[in-house]
């Protein structure tokens, strides 16, 4: 039987290694911690000089290249192929001072003969069986030396201070370049003061630039980060470097992701959750999905992410290798096999404030096999959302500028009942998205519709979308809430990222019965109702609506919205406000600049305010807590 046991070459604490030019095939030892291809251990500052360059790494058992608990280490210009787990593996976390420069990665295996059990973001329509389970399978087996492993990565990153250049990832089972930090370095340092010392979500990019990832199912993967126990979450903590990582009060910087390609993936080309996050000159091309990104912490600085001087293509004249009869039929290979009518997109707008500037789409053409669309929002998502991510500077070639799919449960991993994504908006700044500026695409589905749109905006039905000009803004059936900073620490990197792991039930202890739901809302505007859902909307400024629903109480606040704008809303069967003005008619109501409320025969009628401008582009603005104006009534 195949022992799948191989050498190692380890450089131990007082060991100088330099490798070059040599060729390394059937090394490490599957399953064996320590026993990698080529491992520098624990030589600390002492690896300044050492490298590994111009050799060929194959068919091996378990890794290519680690670097645990060293610094200054060069990787340059090595080619492996067919290798088992993570193949050039930063460790624990404590690791700086590393360049990696101009490798090429093929063929990255979970495994030597099983198949995967990953963890990733794959389409309900691509998996079987509950995630529940295929997560208890991924992180707790016992086929794979790390749980990550069964979601391998050409390159695992485990703390943004290294250098990665001019690298290539082609082929993974699964990933391609995944940053996965601890809150601190793990395995060795655990505990220590350099450890606690050490913040690698916190810590600002020294270089990641010319990288180029292809033919895996996530090209570049910023985001899931790693466990104490070296599980990881699908969110729940992020990277956001701050000037000073020790301290959470510092100011939080840009990072920089430079000359990135993602082409040829079954999911995403980009994956990203953070604040601050710029990417520039990207070239994204024939993924399911061109990039998505996800906020770091609730939309708290000036951005979440930004897109620019970037080419996005949905379909290239590579047309891969057709497999299955729809592909063959198709003439093409397709992102996702078992879901050919999946929707490809370019760019997928998600939680909190993102910026697309001065970026082409190209080939997003609808057609008889599955429709497509430049702009879209995460299916389906019930994150919360904003109305101010933003376009400026598009371009569109063959290619449908906007498409929200209508919701269909084998197109999303996690939708939530998809209660943001119903309300789902894109603020086009200059006009090249939809032709007017200063205007916003609001969903309009059938389903779904924003009672911000009207006669006076410009349906697109192949969009699922509407134009719509005027200051538009969110509505939520809930009190007001003020903004809160965040404590220190709680959203800066750390695990307290607004999530924290239940308490296992006792045995024999009943299930928590879910809360008594709320009767529903409905908004009636120009003749048509609007169902809501989660308590929220798109809401336009200077427009009346009813308000329908069995509830004693409502609340409505409005956020998002320019100073002196107003909306009107008529609560038949309500009878008292707890705030606001009262006027003595609804003209006067109308005429009113400031909260108010009228008591009609059958009816209250409220005029929301916004008594002033938002303070800018962070929290102040664009976070739903941040409320503007509020008013609470009931019968």
């Amino acid at each position: 039987a195949e022992t799948f046991f191989g050498g190692h070459i380890m450089a131990m604490v007082t060991s100088k290694m330099y490798v070059d030019g040599v060729e390394l095939n059937r090394m490490g030892q599957h399953l064996e911690l320590a026993r990698y291809p080529i491992h520098w251990h624990l030589v600390g500052e002492s690896g300044k000089g050492q490298y590994i360059k111009n050799a060929a790494i194959h068919d091996t058992f378990n890794r290519c290249v680690t670097v645990h608990g060293t610094n200054d280490v060069r990787v340059e210009n090595n080619v492996t192929y067919n290798i088992v787990g993570h193949c050039f593996f930063l460790e624990d976390g404590i690791e700086t001072g590393n360049e990696y420069v101009h490798n090429l990665a093929i063929q990255v295996k979970c495994h030597m003969s099983k198949p995967c059990v990953p963890v990733n973001l794959a389409a309900n329509g691509e998996i079987s069986g509950s995630r529940q389970a295929i997560r208890q399978a991924s992180m707790f087996g016992t086929d794979t030396l790390l749980p990550s492993d069964n979601t391998v990565a050409a390159y695992w990153i485990t703390n943004p201070d290294n250098t990665f250049i001019d690298n290539v990832a082609a082929g993974s089972d699964e990933t391609g370049f995944w940053f996965s930090l601890p809150e601190h370095p793990q395995g060795a340092f655990l505990g220590s003061e350099d450890s606690l010392n050490t913040w690698p979500r916190r810590t600002p990019l020294r270089a990641f630039r010319g990288n180029v990832s292809h033919s895996n199912f996530d090209g570049f993967m910023f985001d899931r980060n790693i466990n104490e126990d070296n599980t990881f979450d699908l969110s729940f903590s992020a990277y956001t470097p701050l000037e000073d990582p020790a301290d959470p009060y510092s100011a939080m910087v840009e990072s920089h992701f430079e000359d990135l390609t993602s082409y040829k993936n079954r999911n995403g080309g980009i994956w990203g959750r953070g604040e601050l996050h710029v990417f520039s000159n990207a070239k994204l091309a024939d993924n399911a999905i061109g990039m998505t990104h996800s906020t770091g912490t609730f939309g708290s600085e000036r951005f979440t992410s930004r897109l620019v001087d970037s080419l996005l293509v949905g379909e290239t004249d590579n047309i891969g290798s057709p497999v299955t009869p729809e592909e063959k039929a198709y003439g093409r290979s397709l992102p996702k096999r078992l879901i050919p009518d999946f929707p490809i997109r370019g760019y997928e707008f998600y939680d909190y404030r993102h910026e697309v500037v001065d970026t082409a789409f190209v080939n997003y053409q609808d057609n008889e096999r599955r429709k497509t669309g430049a702009l879209s929002w995460l299916l389906f998502t019930g994150a919360a959302v904003t109305t101010e991510s933003t376009v400026a500077g598009a371009e569109f070639v063959n290619a449908k500028p906007v498409y929200f799919p209508n919701i269909d449960a084998r197109f999303d991993n996690d939708n939530r009942g998809g209660v943001a994504y119903r309300t789902a908006a894109i603020h086009d700044l200059d006009g090249s998205v939809g032709g007017k500026p200063d205007a916003y695409v609001l969903i309009h589905d059938g389903e779904n519709d924003s009672v911000a749109t009207d006669d006076t905006c410009v349906i697109h039905p192949t969009w699922n979308a509407s134009v719509c000009t005027g200051d538009v803004g969110r509505l939520a059936f809930r009190p007001g809430q003020p903004v809160v900073a965040p404590a220190p620490g709680a959203l800066r990197g750390g695990f307290g990222f607004g999530y924290v792991r239940p308490a296992p039930r006792p045995a024999g202890a009943a299930p928590v019965a879910p809360p008594t739901p709320q009767p529903p809302i409905a908004l009636v505007r120009n003749g048509k109702e609007f169902k809501i859902t989660a308590n929220q909307s798109t809401v336009r400024a200077g427009t009346e609506m009813q308000v329908l629903t069995a509830r004693p109480e409502v609340s409505l606040s409005l956020s998002e919205m320019a100073k002196d704008s107003w909306v009107v809303f008529e609560l038949p069967g309500f009878a008292n406000a707890t705030a606001g003005k009262q006027q003595s008619s609804l003209d006067a109501l109308r005429n009113a600049t400031e909260t108010s409320y009228f008591k009609g025969a059958d009816a209250l009628w409220v005029k929301l305010v916004i008594p002033s401008a938002p303070k800018g582009m962070g929290r102040d603005q664009f976070v739903p807590s941040g409320t503007q104006a509020s008013i609470t009534v009931n019968r």
